[in-house]
């Protein structure tokens, strides 16, 4: 916006200190409108990447949740399967690989990564891996207002505390548990997935010792369905939180917006007033409203550039 004073109007002007504020009141206030200008462009676009950000978390949670529920699903799968197992046919337990015949399935069952297998069934756990790292209080807190289905504007408040980078920092911590979960069932799952496929097509291994075998493979399955999904499902968690964060932040330069677009229309407003009060015989009232509304428009501006 540029400001030209027209030379018949600067020739009516006083000469003193007096005409010179009037002189240059539109121009400070022209330049203090297209400050304001930027300023609101500048913050309806962070609004706007934020907003767009958000969404694009929001896919990825989507697809976290699906790989919990299918986790979980499976668990559920060989949990009803080792139940109905266990009802129609007894077990005996697992002892030497004598037991387990002579043919491919004694072989698997020897090799290394088989002996490895069959030392997780028989202790019933899973393969040790770190754990990941502890989550803050104010994150637990979210989690809670989350899982009590709290709504967007408690979560919002209560995740004011938490930084955008630590929080994406715990979403990168928890993917790498839940990759470090996967790795280290792989190798077990492969292998009992090989046992799996010899059971179903061999006549050799029957009775008690099947069942077992069956039993304890499930039960393995089980337990690493589980582990992979409550893994997974602190990543679809925090991946929320970050959606809720981005929201919140989205929402917070779009206000900044709008009230730097007003600080702008009000400078715009001076810019027009001190225009007319240059050519108006009443001068002192127009400048000093011309002067109000420029003053309100940098007051607003600054309160909202520091405080808001």
């Amino acid at each position: 916006m540029k400001i030209e004073i027209p030379e018949n109007l600067k020739a009516e002007l006083p000469s003193n200190q007096w005409g010179k504020i009037l002189t240059s009141t539109p121009i400070v206030m022209a330049v203090v409108a297209t400050l304001l200008a930027g300023l609101a462009s500048s913050e309806m676009t962070s609004a706007q990447y934020d907003r767009s950000f958000a969404a694009q978390i929001q896919s990825k949670a989507g697809d976290q949740w699906g790989y919990f529920q299918a986790k979980k699903l499976r668990g559920a799968l060989q949990r009803s399967t080792l139940e109905v197992l266990l009802a129609n046919a007894p077990a005996s337990p697992l002892e030497s690989t004598a037991q387990f015949g002579t043919g491919e399935i004694h072989t698997l069952l020897e090799s290394a990564e088989g002996q490895q297998a069959l030392a997780y069934l028989r202790t019933g756990t899973l393969p040790s891996v770190a754990d990941g790292q502890p989550l803050p209080a104010e994150i637990k807190a979210v989690q809670a207002a989350l899982e009590a289905n709290q709504s967007d504007e408690e979560i919002a408040h209560l995740l004011i505390p938490v930084q955008t980078d630590a929080l994406a920092t715990m979403v990168r911590n928890a993917r790498a548990h839940a990759n470090a979960v996967d790795q280290a069932n792989a190798p077990v799952s492969h292998t009992l997935d090989r046992l799996g496929e010899l059971l179903e097509t061999s006549s050799e291994i029957t009775g008690p010792t099947r069942t077992s075998l069956s039993a304890s493979r499930l039960r393995f399955l089980q337990r690493r369905y589980e582990a992979e999904a409550r893994a997974n499902q602190a990543v679809a968690v925090l991946l929320e939180l970050q959606v809720h964060k981005y929201n919140r932040s989205a929402e917070w330069h779009h206000r900044r917006s709008q009230r730097f677009f007003y600080g702008m229309l009000a400078a715009q407003a001076a810019v027009i007033i001190a225009t007319f009060a240059i050519a108006a015989r009443r001068r002192n009232l127009l400048w000093s409203l011309a002067a109000a509304a420029g003053l309100a428009a940098i007051t607003g501006a600054t309160y909202v550039y520091l405080f808001l």
